[in-house]
């Protein structure tokens, strides 16, 4: 097989959760890790602060490097307890690495103006000035470094354990499951795939299985959900910050009046996606569509999976026109064993690309089972592995992108693909099915992801209060669902804020918006890029590996000349969906 459907770990670590090279590195960040702290006395010079600068910017590395092939030992096998117990060892270490930057933040915020002005001057530090800047400005809003960093200690067995039990817990889940007159046991992954059927009484029967498996084990999941979220509220108090948005924007980069010019051109355009929403649920032969509908593929005569090894000729060859160097480092990715993507029990849901800094590679983790969506999901992960490639050569600091701006380059990459197998199918059904798939995408970043949004933020404002109940979460959830669909669908899912993994995760706050963010802010860039033709290639990677030195507001005026905070920019972009709306109604017209 050329391309390899089991990724290659040992070139990173050698023997698994197991290895004794992997052993021995983390032993030696801890070293490395103590002797830096050591190092930072209460009085720093300049010169002693840069050079501390420079070190904890390698153990950045190190620490990146170790919990990725973590991520990557739990993922391929949910039952490796070996790999799971390293989860507290690169919580222990994440936590040293905080509190060391939190020392250096803390010299950082002390220097005057003039001080700042020549240490930012060092050339040395040229390609990390606005980081720094950014960390200067964040110590001042925060708790004194030693309550920051009793804060992180506590946060160990605290805040982030109750995100180790709720994974945990997901790994030990077997879901019953009827298929082919016997009864399976099924991982919460090889579920989510039967929710993707294109036979509706598959998903019907896995939405119900779904319900029930989430719901069995709610009050356990309430109890992770409350705790988490608690303990970061308590910490936000403590701080003086009030508005539950202020941290994740900050991570995000990106001013509020942003985030509401986006949702508020969502919303005001809902009402034209209806009309799609009801032609598909004519075509499905229903009232009204179901929440496992919505993203349900349109049948289509004939066979209409995908290899894998397909798949991965596909996106090369579509990726080419666009940027010959995005699909020779997609070939090479697919050929050297990047891809995690074998169809097997044992795996946890979902998709996601790790970075290894160090090595100055990806690793890619999907089950992948032949679907249009999974070659959707493939072509996703292979953009942000792009984006990290593109910015392997900086300096740490200036690698760190956020999670909006990470979105874009994945989801313009899924948008290339999506684009492409539209344009070039011959059978009407066939064009159909994958022009319905397109527009379907965009429902979840309207809608889905607004529901995630309405809940999570409602969630925290209850939560101030008071410890919320599973009744009440369920009502929460429905209700968000409702608004965020405009109350057009048959059935919702209550148990969502169980089953959905974002809500539970502990490292970035609101993992959501950044999503839709990420997909109207790359189809700017995919219009760009189809008006200038094979001459954006280079203006593309010259964006990309500004993502992680400017906030998203400026980002935007120098490379796409738009302002975000107003409603003219997401219009636009929206607008380039409506067209594929336009494009299914005319062709389901009679049907």
């Amino acid at each position: 097989m050329r391309y390899p459907e089991v990724w290659d770990l040992d070139s990173i670590f050698k023997g698994g959760s197991k290895s004794e090279e992997f052993i021995q590195f983390v032993r030696e960040t801890d070293y490395l890790l103590a002797d830096l702290a050591e190092s930072i006395g209460d009085e720093v010079t300049l010169d002693q602060l840069e050079n501390a600068i420079h070190s904890i910017q390698l153990q950045m590395q190190r620490t990146r490097q170790a919990s990725a092939f973590v991520s990557c030992l739990t993922a391929q096998d949910v039952k490796d307890k070996e790999a799971t117990l390293w989860l507290g060892k690169m919580t222990e270490q994440a936590t040293k690495l905080q509190n060391i930057w939190g020392m250096i933040e803390d010299f950082l915020g002390g220097l005057s103006v003039e001080q700042w002005n020549d240490f930012i001057s060092r050339p040395s530090l040229s390609g990390v000035t606005f980081n720094l800047e950014e960390r200067r400005m964040q110590v001042k809003e925060k708790l004194s470094p030693n309550e920051e960093k009793l804060a992180a200690q506590l946060a160990i067995d605290g805040y982030h354990a109750w995100g180790n039990v709720y994974n945990a817990a997901v790994g030990r889940m077997q879901i019953p499951f009827e298929e082919d007159g016997q009864e399976k046991l099924l991982s919460a992954g090889q579920l989510q795939n039967r929710l993707n059927s294109s036979d509706r009484s598959i998903r019907e029967c896995a939405a119900e299985a779904s319900e029930k498996a989430w719901q069995k084990e709610a009050d356990l999941f309430a109890s992770t959900l409350n705790h988490l979220a608690g303990f970061r509220l308590n910490l936000y108090e403590a701080r003086g910050w009030d508005n539950v948005l202020k941290e994740p924007l900050a991570i995000n980069r990106m001013k509020e009046e942003t985030l509401d010019a986006m949702w508020s051109s969502i919303t005001e355009n809902k009402p034209k996606f209806y009309r799609f929403m009801e032609r598909k649920a004519q075509l499905l032969g229903v009232n009204k569509l179901a929440l496992h509908d919505v993203h349900a593929p349109l049948s289509v005569e004939g066979d209409t999976t995908i290899s894998y090894e397909e798949a991965c000729d596909l996106i090369i060859r579509h990726f080419k026109p666009f940027s010959p160097k995005l699909a020779s480092f997609t070939e090479g990715a697919l050929r050297d064993g990047w891809i995690e993507a074998e169809d097997r029990a044992g795996k946890r849901p979902g998709g996601f690309c790790t970075s290894f800094p160090l090595s100055k590679q990806s690793r890619i983790f999907m089950t992948y089972d032949g679907t249009i969506a999974n070659v959707a999901t493939l072509a996703h992960e292979l953009g942000h592995a792009y984006h990290s490639h593109c910015l392997k050569d900086m300096d740490p600091l200036a690698q760190r992108y956020a999670m909006n701006v990470a979105e874009t380059a994945s989801t313009f990459a899924e948008t290339i693909i999506a684009d492409a197998l539209v344009k070039e199918a011959q059978a009407e059904d066939v064009k159909l099915s994958l022009l319905e798939n397109k527009v379907s995408r965009s429902l979840a970043f309207f809608m889905n992801i607004h529901a995630r949004f309405l809940f999570e933020t409602r969630f925290y404002e209850a939560r101030k209060e008071k410890l919320l109940s599973v009744v009440e979460l369920n009502s929460l959830m429905e209700e968000a669902q409702k608004e965020a669909y405009g109350n057009q669908l048959a059935t919702y899912s209550p148990t969502f804020w169980a089953s959905k993994l974002h809500f539970h995760i502990t490292g970035v706050p609101f993992y959501n918006f950044p999503y839709t963010f990420g997909f109207l802010f790359s189809l700017g860039i995919y219009k760009k890029a189809r008006e200038a033709g094979r001459s954006f290639e280079d203006d593309y990677i010259a964006l990309l590996q500004d993502t992680a030195s400017m906030t998203v507001e400026d980002l935007a005026k120098k490379h796409l000349g738009v302002d975000l905070t107003s409603k003219e920019f997401w219009q636009e972009a929206i607008d380039l969906i409506l067209v594929d709306v336009d494009e299914f109604m005319e062709l389901t017209r009679d049907k």
